[in-house]
C-alpha cells in the first residue's frame, strides 16, 4: 500500500477520519491529527482489520482476529500504556521518570505527585525527574507495583555503531547499485571549490571568507543517467579532522593538485587519509591552462608518495582538466564512475536508514537542520530518528537543489528537520521503531555525556587552583570557549587549538557549540578565566556588556588560521596583539531602498555608539556575520556626513554588497592600538 496518510486511508475504507483517529489512538499509534502519515506496516494493518471487520473499536476486538495478527501490530500492543490495562496494576519504569509520565502511568494527576514529594520535603516541577526509589514509594501508595524497564535494548543502541557492523540479514536480490560518494581534497588554493563549481555550475568561492571553503556540503550530479554524490571538504589545513571524516564516508577520493605547484603538505596529508581510509584515489592535475603547468613534474611528485599514473604503469587515475575553461570535467565524471563500477558500490534500500550527519547547524526559522548523507536503508517522511544526543521525527528532507522529498535512499545527500538539538557532524543517524524509544536512548546518551562531563569538570582547575599552579611554576593554562556558525567549524577549531599546547602553556576548549555569544558563555568564561573565540558569530548585546564589566575578552574571526596565529602569539608570552579590533556602533536596518546606479540603500537607525565614515562594517543576520566591507555612503536625509549619532536614522551603502534585509544589524569596527 506504501505510505499513506490518515485521512486517505480513511477514504480507502469508506470510514470517516474521525473513527479512524480513535482506533489509532486506541492502537496508541502516535498521530498528530487527519493530515499524519502513516508508515506501510501499520497502514497495511489498519486497512486488512477494518476491511474484515467494520466494528472493531479497541484492541480487545482486533485481539480476536488472530489471522491478521502482524509483528506490526504485536508492536503496537507492546506500545500500549500501562494505564489503559483495566485491572493490571503493574507498571514499568526507567531509572528515572519525569513526575507528569509517572502520573500518567498510575492515573494520577502530576500535581498530586508533586504535593507528595513536598511534604517529604523533595521540591519538584512537573517535567523534572526523579530517582525510581521516589517513583516506587509513591506508585506503591496508590497500589502499583513497580518493574524496573529492561534497558537492554536501549543500552545496546547507545553504543557507538560503526556503519560497516551494521549488517544486513535480508537476501542479496534485495541490494542494488548506488551512486559513489565522492570527497574532494588537496591543497589550499589548488582550486577543489573551482573544481566543484565548474562540476555543479554554482559559484560558492564568492561568498566565502578568504576563498576558502568553510563548511561542508553535499551535491548530487548527473553524467551519462547515472549519479555521483560529491562532498565539499574545506581545504585549509586546520580542518584535517573535517577532511578526514569525509574520507570515511566517501567512496572515492579525488585529490587535486595544481599542475603549476605540484604536491604540497596538505596534498599529503590528503593522500594519507584517503589510504587511512582504503578508498580509490583518482588525482584531477587541475590548472593545465596556466603557461607554466607542468603535469608531469605533478606525477612524478605523486610517485613518491605511492600514487603511480596508470600511463606510468601504475594503477592511479590521473586526468588534466581546467576548472576555469571547463576542459576534462566529462573525462573526471567518467573515471569517477568507472574506479565506483569496479568497487561494485551496493546497498539495501529496504532496511532501516542509517547515514552520517556531514554538517549540522541551527536554523532561527526552522530549527536544528541536518545535513545527512543516507548510506543504508531509505529514510522517510515520519521516520524516528537518533543522531548522537539529538532525537526526533524526520518532518521534511530537502535535497542540494532546494526540492522537498518524501524518501531517500542510499548514497543520497538532504537536509533532515525534526531533529530536537544540533547533532555534531559525523554523528551516525540511524531509524528506531518510534519516537519514544528515539528519546529514551538520547537521554540515556545525554546522561553518560553529562557525567563525563562532570568528572573533567571536577578535574579542572578553579580559579584558586589556577592561581596556586601558576605561582609554582607548574604549568599555565589556556581555557577558551568556541561559538561557531555551524558544528564543523566548531569541532575543527577544537581539534586544531589543542594541538597548540606547549611544555609551559596548556590549552583547554572548556566548551564549544553553535550560535552567538551569549550570556552564559561570557559567566562560564568569567568563571574559568576562559577567553571566548567567536568564528563568524557576534556577541549579543547584553552579554558584550556583562564581558566589559567581568573583563572577558571576546575575538571574533572570520578565517580560521588567523585564530590559530592569534592564540600562538598569545601563548608564546601570554601578551594580547598590539593592536586589536572595536566596536564603536551598531545600527538596525528598518527599511531598503533600490537608487538606480547605486544599488541597495539600507535606512537604519542608530542603536548605539555611533557609526563613522571611516569605520569597517560588518553586516550581521542571526548572530552570523554575512558580510564585511567598508562603507561606500552615509547620509543624513540628503546630506553626506562623517557619522551618525546613538538615536539618530541614517542611510548607508555598502561597497559590492546590496544583499542588506531588514533586521539586520550593521557594526562599526575600528582598528585600535592597545597599550601592553
Amino acid at each position: 500500500m506504501g505510505k499513506i496518510r490518515v485521512y486517505e486511508l480513511a477514504k480507502k475504507l469508506g470510514v470517516s477520519s474521525k473513527k479512524l483517529i480513535e482506533v489509532l489512538e486506541d492502537l496508541n499509534v502516535e498521530i498528530r491529527n487527519h493530515m499524519s502519515t502513516l508508515d506501510d506496516e501499520t497502514a497495511e494493518l489498519i486497512y486488512e482489520m477494518l476491511s474484515e471487520e467494520k466494528k472493531v473499536r479497541n484492541k480487545d476486538d482486533i485481539k480476536k482476529t488472530k489471522e491478521y495478527k502482524t509483528q506490526e501490530e504485536i508492536r503496537v500492543e507492546n506500545k500500549i500504556k500501562d494505564k489503559n490495562k483495566k485491572g493490571d496494576k503493574r507498571i514499568i519504569i526507567p531509572d528515572k521518570i519525569s513526575i507528569k509520565d509517572l502520573g500518567e502511568k498510575i492515573n494520577i494527576e502530576p500535581s498530586k505527585i508533586i504535593k507528595e514529594l513536598f511534604e517529604e520535603g523533595i521540591i519538584a516541577t512537573i517535567n523534572q525527574q526523579i530517582s525510581k526509589k521516589d517513583a516506587s514509594r509513591i506508585a506503591k501508595k496508590y497500589g502499583f507495583e513497580v518493574v524496573l524497564q529492561d534497558d537492554k535494548e536501549i543500552d545496546n543502541t547507545i553504543d557507538t555503531i560503526d556503519i560497516n557492523d551494521i549488517e544486513d540479514q535480508e537476501q542479496e536480490e534485495n541490494f542494488v547499485n548506488r551512486p559513489p560518494i565522492v570527497t574532494v581534497m588537496g591543497h589550499v588554493d589548488h582550486g577543489k571549490t573551482s573544481l566543484l563549481d565548474a562540476i555543479r555550475k554554482a559559484n560558492v568561492t564568492a561568498s566565502e571568507a578568504g576563498g576558502i571553503t568553510q563548511h561542508i556540503g553535499a551535491y548530487q550530479v548527473t553524467i551519462n543517467g547515472k549519479k555521483i554524490v560529491f562532498l565539499d571538504t574545506p581545504g585549509h589545513e586546520a580542518f584535517t579532522e573535517m577532511r578526514a571524516r569525509g574520507a570515511k564516508v566517501t567512496d572515492v577520493a579525488v585529490l587535486v593538485v595544481a599542475a603549476d605547484d605540484g604536491v604540497m603538505p596538505q596534498t599529503i596529508e590528503a593522500i594519507n587519509h584517503a589510504k587511512a581510509a582504503n578508498i580509490p584515489i583518482i588525482v584531477a592535475i587541475n590548472k593545465i591552462d596556466k603557461p607554466n603547468a607542468n603535469p608531469d613534474r605533478v606525477k612524478q611528485q605523486l610517485s613518491e608518495y605511492g600514487l603511480i599514473p596508470e600511463d606510468w604503469g601504475g594503477d592511479t587515475v590521473c586526468v588534466p582538466v581546467s576548472a576555469i575553461n571547463k576542459k576534462g570535467i566529462n573525462t573526471l565524471l567518467e573515471m569517477i564512475l568507472l574506479v565506483a563500477e569496479m568497487c561494485e558500490l551496493k546497498a539495501n534500500p529496504k532496511t532501516n536508514a542509517v547515514g552520517t550527519i556531514i554538517e549540522a547547524k541551527l536554523d532561527k526559522g526552522r530549527g536544528p537542520v541536518a545535513t545527512v548523507i543516507v548510506q543504508k536503508g531509505t529514510l522517510y517522511i515520519g521516520d524516528a530518528i537518533v543522531a548522537g544526543t539529538a532525537y526526533g521525527r524526520v518532518r521534511a528532507m530537502i535535497d542540494d537543489k532546494g526540492k522537498r522529498l518524501k524518501e531517500a535512499g542510499p548514497s543520497v545527500p538532504v537536509e533532515v528537520l525534526g531533529l530536537s538539538d544540533v547533532p555534531n557532524a559525523g554523528d551516525l543517524l540511524y531509524t528506531v521503531k518510534d519516537e519514544k524509544l528515539a528519546r529514551q536512548i538520547a537521554e540515556k546518551r545525554k546522561e553518560k555525556q553529562k557525567e563525563s562531563e562532570l568528572k573533567q569538570a571536577n578535574q579542572k582547575v578553579t580559579l584558586d587552583k589556577l592561581f596556586q599552579k601558576i605561582q609554582k611554576g607548574e604549568v599555565k593554562e589556556l581555557n577558551i570557549i568556541i561559538k561557531g556558525d555551524v558544528q564543523g567549524s566548531v569541532e575543527a577549531l577544537i581539534r586544531a587549538l589543542e594541538k597548540l599546547s606547549y611544555d609551559k602553556v596548556k590549552v583547554k576548549v572548556i566548551h564549544g557549540a553553535v550560535g552567538s555569544v551569549t550570556e552564559s558563555d561570557v559567566m562560564l568564561a568569567s568563571a574559568s578565566n576562559a577567553i571566548i573565540i567567536g568564528f563568524n558569530v557576534r556577541p549579543e548585546p547584553n552579554a558584550k556588556k556583562i564581558a566589559e564589566k567581568e573583563k572577558v575578552d571576546i575575538r571574533t574571526y572570520r578565517v580560521i588560521y588567523n585564530v590559530i596565529d592569534d592564540i600562538e602569539l598569545a601563548m608564546k608570552g601570554m601578551l594580547e596583539p598590539s593592536f586589536r579590533e572595536a566596536v564603536i556602533g551598531r545600527a538596525e536596518v528598518r527599511a531598503t531602498f533600490k537608487v538606480p546606479g547605486v544599488g541597495i540603500v539600507a535606512g537604519c537607525y542608530v542603536l548605539e555608539g555611533q557609526i563613522t565614515r571611516n569605520s569597517l562594517i560588518r553586516v550581521i543576520r542571526d548572530g552570523i556575520i554575512v558580510y564585511e566591507g567598508k562603507l561606500d555612503s552615509l547620509k543624513r536625509f540628503k546630506d553626506d556626513v562623517k557619522e551618525v549619532n546613538e538615536g539618530y536614522e541614517c542611510g548607508i551603502g555598502l561597497e559590492k554588497f546590496n544583499d542588506i534585509k531588514e533586521g539586520d544589524i550593521l557594526e562599526a569596527v575600528i582598528t585600535e592600538k592597545v597599550t601592553k
